[in-house]
Formats: C-alpha cells, sequence, structure tokens
C-alpha cells in the first residue's frame, strides 16, 4: 500500500478493486494526469471522474450537502451509491460537470477505502477503455488499457476481488427541483432510493 501511495503522490495512477469492478484512479488536484487518464482510458473530455472519499466526514468536509442529500449519503454510504454533490473547494475541469458538481461515493471495499482514505479523495473510473466492459478479476483486466499504463503507474490486485454486478447507482437531487433523479440505474435499485423509504 505504500507503494501505491507513492505513486499516487509522484503523478502516477492505478489500478485497484472496488466493491464493483477494478478502477483506474489518480489525484483528483493533478490537472497533468488526469489528463493522461483520459487519455489512456480513451474517455471523452465531457464526461468528468467520479471520486471516492475516505469516509463520511471526508465528504463534509470538501462539498456542501443539503438535509436530503445528507440522509441519502448517510443511507447508502458505504456502498454502490455515487450522489452529485457541490463542492466547496475548487477542483479542474474534467472532475466538475457543467453544473459545477461533482460525482462522488464512499466505498465499503477495503483496498478502495484504505487508498482514499490516505489520499483524501481520489477519482474512480473503471479501469478499461471506454466503451468496453468493465472488470471484477485480476485476468480480465483490459490489455489495451494495462499497456498504456507508464513507468510511474501501478496495478494493486488486492482481495478482496471486486464482486461485479452492475456499477453503482448515480444520482442528484437538483437544487430547488425537490425529488432525486436517477441518472444511472445500477446496483441500488430505485425502489430503495425513494425519499423517506
Amino acid at each position: 500500500m505504500e507503494d501505491a501511495f507513492a505513486r499516487l503522490g509522484e503523478g502516477g495512477m492505478l489500478v485497484f478493486p472496488t466493491e464493483t469492478f477494478y478502477a483506474l484512479g489518480c489525484l483528483p488536484q493533478d490537472a497533468r494526469t488526469l489528463e493522461r487518464l483520459f487519455a489512456v482510458k480513451g474517455r471523452p473530455p465531457d464526461r468528468p471522474l467520479p471520486l471516492l472519499a475516505g469516509d463520511f466526514w471526508r465528504v463534509l468536509e470538501s462539498f456542501a450537502l443539503s438535509p436530503a442529500e445528507e440522509a441519502l449519503c448517510r443511507r447508502f454510504w458505504p456502498g454502490p451509491l455515487t450522489v452529485l454533490l457541490t463542492p466547496r473547494i475548487a477542483f479542474p475541469d474534467l472532475i466538475r460537470n457543467r453544473r459545477g458538481r461533482v460525482a462522488v461515493r464512499v466505498s465499503p471495499h477495503p483496498v478502495a477505502a484504505a487508498l482514499a482514505s490516505g489520499c483524501g479523495l481520489l477519482t474512480a473510473t473503471s479501469a478499461n477503455i471506454s466503451g468496453r466492459p468493465p472488470a471484477s478479476r485480476p485476468e480480465d483486466l483490459d490489455e489495451e488499457l494495462l499497456a498504456r499504463l507508464g513507468e510511474g503507474d501501478g496495478v494493486l490486485p488486492d482481495l478482496p476481488h471486486p464482486e461485479g454486478g452492475l456499477p453503482s447507482t448515480i444520482v442528484e437531487l437538483p437544487e430547488g427541483e425537490g425529488g432525486l433523479r436517477i441518472l444511472r440505474q445500477g446496483a441500488i435499485p430505485a425502489s430503495m432510493l425513494a425519499i423517506g423509504g
């Protein structure tokens, strides 16, 4: 794990397990590495990267949550629910959407949680070339993506393996509109997300 932190701190990217699939991540304030990650993955620049936070307190430090957002996050975190939140701190454009919001979740996976805790915040997009299937086992990792990694990057295939299945559900509570908008249906079904449900 110390080697992983060193790589990230020196501008490297890291492949690591989460509760759903293997992720490709870097430090979110490192604009140069963010650009390289987009190039390695072939990800369109208009699709901001989601973040992992080490714990809920880090989220409260870094984001301004409404009471409804806080209640939703407390209910499902740690877990595969990604919520678009308004940041309190500055993030590069490749992290923020057009309204300035950032997608974030707290992972229950021990490796992902430890990495995010040690870094404060960490990007986490699926470790595959954009448009290809994500991987839940080391042997299924995208060989082309791995070949594009540089010397300062690394792969952390530590156990437990991701569970696979569906990716995280992505939601937003639009300001002043009420209700909850599901942007991507995933591991947490819509029936569980009803406010007050």
